[in-house]
């Protein structure tokens, strides 16, 4: 039997994957969170959390809630809450977010600002 929720499909955020293999090129915006595996050149916006996989590539500008990031990029990443970087990271370029963590191992080469209020750019097109 199925129950009839008071969220329609339509209404709760999408999980994505974009899988090994495969690139992007252009601008990608969604209400949910986002897995990349593959690559990435453009604009990435997202309200929920980005992650990064360890073979996955991001070239352009980044904007999200929250990043976990295991792979490479090269741009400008805005991160309202919490970016974390792990071991197998590579990250060129400038970060803003409200709070960072590095683990030991990973690679961050640029500017980065923290503490920052939440970016207006994050939020998607409706």
């Amino acid at each position: 039997m199925l129950k009839n929720n008071n969220m329609s499909n339509s209404e709760s955020p999408a999980r994505n994957i974009i899988g090994n293999g495969t690139i992007i090129k252009g601008e990608i915006e969604s209400n949910g969170d986002i897995r990349i595996d593959g690559k990435v050149e453009g604009t990435l916006r997202s309200n929920g959390k980005i992650v990064l996989g360890q073979n996955g590539s991001i070239e352009g500008e980044m904007y999200c809630k929250q990043a976990d990031l295991s792979g490479r990029v090269n741009g400008k990443l805005f991160v309202d809450e919490l970016t974390s970087l792990k071991s197998t990271s590579r990250i060129e370029g400038e970060l803003t977010t409200k709070q960072l963590f590095i683990e030991i191992g990973a690679i961050f080469t640029g500017k980065c600002e923290m503490g920052k209020a939440e970016s207006p750019k994050t939020e998607t097109k409706k």
